[in-house]
């Protein structure tokens, strides 16, 4: 799906002085579809063109976003750990 916004002309000239003004769009539409869990890190790395999962951590950190894992992962990342014996 391709998506058309219009942006107000006074805040793209201050937004182009911080950066490329599409990339923080999308970068601002992948933070949020992570922060709802709409989205997951690999999805989020597919999508913004980053390289490892260490730079989506990087990204994140950067934008002041918390992991999307539960008490549930951990229990589950336990259980597969056992079954591995690692």
């Amino acid at each position: 799906m391709e998506v058309t916004i219009e942006v107000p002309e006074d805040i793209a000239a201050r937004w182009q002085k911080h950066g490329d003004v599409p990339r923080g769009v999308l970068e601002g539409v992948a933070l949020e579809a992570y922060r709802r869990r709409i989205i997951g890190e690999s999805r989020l790395q597919q999508w913004l063109g980053l390289e490892t999962r260490f730079e989506v951590h990087d990204f994140l950190k950067a934008h002041g976003v918390p992991f999307n894992y539960a008490l549930e992962d951990l229990e589950s990342d336990r259980q597969t750990h056992d079954r591995l014996r690692i």
